[in-house]
């Protein structure tokens, strides 16, 4: 038995490697060129889970995930942090000087950012995704044009690395969600991702992160949204752990008093950061 998993990008992109790494039995990945192509295999049932990219520890936020998160209602299920290393392909025998045009993902070309900014008079253009990028490298046989993506990339298309570890920071990992249509609840559970609004009034936000604290709930992770079509309004996405579950249930039921549609995305054991 195999699990249908939809992945944002094409076999080798980081979303597959973040699939392969989580799940411990084998799983037929499903191709998806757009974070909205793969919510909507999840609804209709094309893929038991997905796994999205939510940040990066250089390029941040993907905010418009997060509208997605809101849109489709689906379950986090688990996350997993995993270190990115971005490598820059090109063709055999090509040198970096040859370099004319850089093609990547929008979030790997931010997380290049120093890198790229040193390339003088080199075209910087956006993909789908860093794996796609390669492939095109390939296909189309330019010794003028270089990809970043990774090494299991390189290996597919039989690209040459020419600058290895182009990343901004080498302490660089990506956060991922594992998306499901209900609910886990299995294993150990000791994080919960959020979503509630609040009044529009002095403190109201502080009121109840203070309710989050008194409970001993750590807060990892705070965003704001802003609410489509009520200016200068925002829905807050909070991520919290805590080490007894009725801490946790506690400042749920007092939470529900000091907010506004508090909906609990997702309750998970909380992934680990392993630098490699």
């Amino acid at each position: 038995m195999f699990y249908n998993t939809a992945i944002q990008g094409i076999a080798t992109s980081f979303h597959e490697v973040a699939a392969l790494t989580y799940f411990d039995q084998p799983i037929q990945t499903i191709e998806c060129l757009s974070f909205h192509a793969l919510c909507e295999s999840l609804k209709k049932g094309e893929a038991d889970y997905a796994v999205m990219a939510i940040e990066n520890s250089i390029a941040g936020s993907i905010l418009p995930n997060y509208f997605l998160l809101q849109e489709y209602h689906f379950s986090i299920v688990g996350e997993l942090y995993v270190p990115i290393h971005m490598h820059l392909l090109a063709l055999p025998g090509v040198k970096l000087e040859q370099i004319k045009v850089i093609e990547s993902h929008p979030m790997a070309i931010r997380q290049c950012s120093e890198f790229l900014h040193a390339r003088n008079g080199v075209e910087i253009r956006e993909s789908d995704d860093t794996a796609l990028s390669a492939k095109r490298v390939k296909e189309l046989k330019r010794d003028d044009m270089a990809a970043i993506a990774n090494e299991f990339a390189a290996k597919k298309f039989g690209l040459k690395i020419l600058e290895r570890r182009i990343e901004t920071h080498k302490k660089n990992f990506t956060r991922f969600l594992v998306l499901a249509r209900k609910q886990g609840g299995e294993g150990l559970v000791n994080k919960a991702s959020l979503y509630f609004e609040v009044s529009h009034e002095v403190g109201s936000l502080a009121d109840v992160l203070m309710t989050f604290k008194t409970n001993k709930l750590n807060l990892t992770k705070i965003q704001s949204i802003p609410i489509i079509g009520r200016p200068q309004e925002y829905s807050f996405h909070l991520d919290v752990e805590w080490k007894k579950r009725k801490d946790y249930d506690t400042s749920l039921k007092l939470a529900l008093r000091q907010v506004k549609n508090l909906n609990v995305l997702g309750e998970y054991k909380k992934g680990k950061i392993e630098f490699k």
